[in-house]
């Protein structure tokens, strides 16, 4: 069954999308900077308030995503305190020098929030090689991609994620995300044949969810 994930950059939108009927949530803040990690006592009430799964972001900053040592432990950190609560999965991503995956960052990221799942975030479609990017992130270890197949947005990108769909079969999961909505979910869900979809439902300046939409997100991703 496909399922839809809502981005969620502030507590009311959380509380929307499931009141939308959407799968689970991405929590996260500063949707100006593409989301960085949330604070910790949203979070925490997050979590009190929601039943859905809680995907939490783990970005110290916005900008790339070829982080210092300094910054990579601030990660970790951030990683081990929100374990305490009852989370069910983190999304990260951190490339080298070259914008390839950076493979023992990226593991040892894997390995402290494991046994939760991981999923890497936009910072794929920096990467020139989208392919190898699949090998390597199956052995970082990582359960889920979030991709707009190398290009701005998933119209754009539309053929390349069937191809990245197809490249990754049962190991790993493509989630096409990045200018999804309710008019256009159909057609991307059909010609991809993904499981998971993301989207932040926002349909105005307001940065918050917008509950029609979730509702015709999910029911248009049900026609598939």
């Amino acid at each position: 069954m496909k399922q839809l994930e809502i981005a969620c950059f502030n507590l009311e939108s959380a509380v929307i999308a499931e009141q939308g009927g959407a799968d689970r949530i991405e929590l996260c803040e500063n949707q100006l900077l593409g989301g960085t990690t949330p604070g910790f006592e949203m979070l925490r009430e997050a979590c009190n308030r929601i039943k859905i799964d809680v995907y939490v972001m783990i970005r110290p900053r916005g900008g790339d995503f070829q982080y210092t040592p300094e910054e990579l432990e601030q990660m970790k950190a951030d990683i081990v305190r929100i374990k305490t609560l009852p989370v069910k999965g983190f999304v990260f991503g951190v490339l080298d020098q070259e914008n390839a995956v950076a493979i023992k960052e990226n593991t040892e990221l894997v390995q402290l929030a494991s046994p939760l799942p991981c999923t890497f975030h936009r910072a794929f479609d920096e990467i020139p090689d989208l392919e190898q990017a699949i090998d390597d992130l199956v052995r970082c270890g990582f359960s889920t991609i979030l991709t707009s197949g190398g290009q701005p947005n998933v119209d754009e990108g539309e053929r390349t994620l069937m191809e990245l769909v197809a490249y990754a079969g049962k190991r790993i999961a493509i989630m096409p995300g990045g200018g999804l909505r309710s008019t256009n979910i159909f057609r991307i869900a059909t010609r991809t044949n993904a499981k998971f979809y993301h989207s932040s439902a926002i349909t105005d300046a307001s940065g918050i969810a917008a509950i029609d939409e979730v509702k015709a997100l999910k029911k248009n991703l049900a026609e598939v």
